[in-house]
């Protein structure tokens, strides 16, 4: 069996429900209501090869806002349990990864500690249907719903869609090898004997 999570989150404003596995192919099935957050979701799954189930009725008729900082709990919390105890994997994630004139920088650390820190300042409001804004709110909502430590340093700015994208890639590629295993870990990788 792999490394799977399944998650469900009602409230008054979302209701999300995630399936996540680790060790997939990259295989997703994205239904937010919001266009260009799917086309992120989809990239994450394809370039991280998890596979990926979401589907997400949100109050967007209020706006975009709940629905994607709900879906980053769901996602984080999903990716917090798939883990599991950490016993083997590398624990550390880091790509520097290019979208044509876009560099971004992304690395993470599955330590059990909710940090998120972020430099990119996109010069449009919107990407379709999703305020720009809301990039940073999902991902802070993942980092402190997985407990991870999340970065992003934006090297080189550029086109707001592929800012975005290039971040959420990144993101993808950073947490696969963060979340591979290293035959020579035996236990979780930390002085502490537990994370």
């Amino acid at each position: 069996m792999g490394r799977t999570a399944e998650v469900i989150r009602n409230t008054k404003e979302t209701k999300i429900h995630i399936e996540l596995n680790l060790d997939g192919m990259g295989k997703a099935q994205i239904h937010t209501g919001i266009g260009f957050f799917d086309h992120m979701l989809e990239g994450f799954a394809r370039h991280g090869l998890f596979d990926l189930t979401v589907e997400a009725d949100g109050d967007l008729q209020v706006d975009c806002h709940h629905t994607i900082e709900d879906t980053g709990i769901v996602l984080g919390e999903a990716i917090r349990q798939a883990v599991g105890d950490k016993k083997g994997i590398r624990r550390y994630g880091e790509r520097t990864l290019p979208m044509d004139e876009v560099l971004v920088l992304c690395a993470l650390d599955l330590c059990g500690r909710p940090c998120f820190c972020s430099d990119a300042v996109f010069p449009t409001e919107r990407i379709g249907e999703m305020d720009t804004e809301m990039v940073r709110e999902f991902f802070y909502a993942v980092s402190y719903s997985a407990a991870m430590n999340l970065h992003f340093c934006m090297l080189r700015a550029g086109n707001s869609h592929h800012m975005a994208e290039a971040m959420f890639k990144a993101f993808a590629k950073a947490l696969d090898e963060a979340t591979c295993f290293d035959p020579r870990i035996t236990d979780v990788l930390s002085t502490k004997g537990t994370l």
